[in-house]
């Protein structure tokens, strides 16, 4: 106990690194796979712009990238990271390995709900003259937006998950504090601690994305 009211102040920050690495990285993959997730549906057989190569393309790269382990990932990404964000290593880089990864996840997530959204309702839209942009836009998103806000909610605690490995490529966060200064120092007060924040912020926002998809599911 002595020894985390010594580690307090950088406890608090390496939990405002979480939130901060994990706010990002749902926000920018997030929309990124809402962007892939769209185009894997609107492109396969059947869909509101059908195009079998594209749709293939599609499928491919994000069945190539989904299976890979985070951890190693991260060590494939860094070149990438230091193209785009000018450095392989630290909380940018961090941020980056999870932007792209949440992307492929996000999309899958995003494609299987919106197969969920009754045909009709799209084919009933299209009768009544709307172009496809505007569909997508104002009925098939609307309509899958319930169960679309629970796949997010679930696509931020996988994300927390991963953050936790941030130390592996100098990145902060909770889950590097708990490493660093809680098992190596075999320190289980800190470890712990670390834990239970991890498991308030996981609570808190599966709490919130509950309420939200009861909220769209209720309109």
């Amino acid at each position: 106990m002595d020894r985390l009211q010594e580690l307090q102040s950088l406890f608090w920050h390496s939990t405002w690194e979480t939130l901060y690495i994990v706010g990002f990285a749902l926000v920018l993959g997030g929309l990124g796979g809402l962007l892939l997730g769209v185009a894997l549906y609107v492109t396969r057989r059947g869909g509101l712009l059908a195009n079998a190569p594209v749709s293939f393309v599609l499928n491919v790269i994000v069945n190539f990238f989904r299976p890979i382990p985070f951890i190693i990932f991260i060590a494939a990404a860094q070149p990438a990271a230091r193209a785009v964000v000018g450095i392989g290593i630290g909380n940018k880089a961090i941020i980056f390995a999870l932007v792209v990864a949440a992307s492929f996840g996000i999309s899958r997530i995003v494609e299987q709900n919106l197969v969920s959204v009754p045909t009709g309702v799209l084919e009933a839209a299209r009768a009544m003259g709307a172009g496809r942009l505007r569909i997508i836009r104002t009925v098939l998103i609307p309509e899958a937006l319930g169960p679309l806000i629970l796949g997010y909610t679930f696509a931020f605690v996988a994300i927390v998950d991963m953050s936790a490995v941030a130390g592996v490529i100098g990145g902060g966060g909770i889950g590097n504090f708990a490493i660093v200064y809680g098992y190596t120092q075999y320190n289980p007060t800190v470890t712990w601690a670390a834990v239970l924040v991890i498991v308030v912020i996981v609570q808190l926002g599966q709490f919130a994305g509950n309420a939200l998809a009861r909220k769209a599911l209720r309109r």
